[in-house]
């Protein structure tokens, strides 16, 4: 995603819904503005990831939801791990 090819808006709705499918798939219970977020920085997030192992989901609206997906679970997962310890 070097070169986004969707708006902010859209990036508002598909990062909300991305963020909702990871909240649904990791049972976590955020609310409607985490998901969003969760969902934006879940997306550059696994696009970096992805991108140092060579992956590239392409362009567009549902790489895009793809990679919030993952990147949202990612972090879920990662802020249970450290949340988990203290």
């Amino acid at each position: 995603m070097q070169d986004p090819q969707i708006g902010w808006i859209a990036a508002i709705i598909v990062g909300g819904l991305a963020g909702w499918l990871a909240e649904m798939f990791m049972k976590s219970g955020t609310g409607i503005v985490m998901n969003i977020i969760l969902g934006i920085v879940g997306a550059a997030l696994a696009n970096w990831l992805l991108a140092l192992l060579g992956v590239s989901l392409g362009g567009g609206w549902i790489a895009y939801l793809v990679a919030g997906f993952i990147g949202a679970c990612i972090i879920i997962f990662l802020w249970r791990a450290i949340r988990g310890r203290a």
